[in-house]
């Protein structure tokens, strides 16, 4: 595919756009740390050790409990979000070329700080490894998915509920590398990745235009991000506090298992697939900028 093409491309853009931010300082989240801090106020040292060993479900926090750490967790990096996307408009629109690039990068560097808070508190493995800035595709693809499902697309609900339930049927803590990159999943992996490059270029254009007028632009793009970002984070919450993957009652034993990926129950894809995005004209909404 010629580079032209590929710059035009949704999906190409998104990705893109993921991997750049996937690697800006402080974006990954150290899921052991991240669990101790969060629960450390609510939680045994006993329940925090086998939260991290093996997951909160695991430990039996409850989802009740979880909700209330996420919650915290949510305020704190909407609120960090909103304070960066502010300052990022105050130098007008002479520093355009520079200051959206940058905070569109920082933004997305914020929801995959708050999809991998959300995921290690409702029993979701590791995402990223210690080693290198590389991302590998399966971790892409849920994190594809976890974007999908923040933006409101129904696909992407069905697919991550896939992806949980057979987590929550392996012993091995990690995702199910074959579903997301080469089974039925992977198809939704791409058409979430599509809708999210055509979202990005509308809400990055909106971006552009609010910080056109320094110190107005400000407020207006610190406000914008303030009411995108905390409904798309909440929406993520509630799916993934909804699977079973984070009910400590329904807690998978070694004698459930077999070797192997669960691979079982692919056929229920081809309707889900064939769908449109049933919920994009839920998604959220960026307003026009006010002068």
């Amino acid at each position: 595919m010629k580079q032209g093409k590929e710059v035009e491309n949704p999906e190409s853009r998104f990705f893109t756009v993921l991997l750049a931010a996937a690697k800006l300082p402080g974006v990954r989240i150290h899921r052991e740390a991240y669990l101790r801090s969060a629960l450390a106020r609510h939680c045994s040292e006993e329940e925090i050790r086998r939260a991290v060993e093996e997951t909160p479900a695991a430990a039996g926090i409850t989802v009740e409990l979880l909700d209330k750490v996420a919650n915290d967790s949510i305020r704190y990096e909407t609120a960090k979000v909103s304070a960066l996307s502010a300052a990022a408009g105050i130098p007008g629109i002479l520093a355009l070329p520079a200051t959206v690039p940058a905070d569109v990068a920082q933004y997305v560097g914020h929801m995959l700080r708050i999809a991998q808070k959300l995921a290690y508190l409702y029993s979701w493995p590791d995402l990223f490894s210690d080693e290198g800035d590389d991302v590998d595709d399966a971790t892409m693809g849920v994190l594809t998915l976890f974007f999908g499902v923040m933006f409101g697309t129904q696909s992407a609900n069905v697919a991550v509920g896939k992806v949980a339930g057979m987590m929550s049927k392996q012993v091995a803590k990690k995702l199910p590398q074959k579903a997301l990159t080469k089974g039925v999943i992977y198809p939704l992996v791409k058409k979430s990745a599509a809708y999210l490059g055509v979202q990005m270029t509308k809400q990055s254009f909106a971006k552009t235009v609010s910080k056109a007028i320094p110190l107005v632009g400000a407020a207006v793009s610190g406000g914008l991000t303030f009411a995108t970002y905390l409904p798309m984070a909440k929406r993520l919450k509630k799916h993934l506090a909804g699977l079973p993957l984070a009910d400590p009652s329904r807690r998978v034993t070694e004698e459930d298992v077999v070797d192997g990926e669960v691979v079982e129950e692919y056929d229920s894809f081809a309707s889900a697939d064939a769908e449109p995005h049933g919920a994009d004209t839920t998604a959220v909404k960026l307003e026009e900028p006010r002068s």
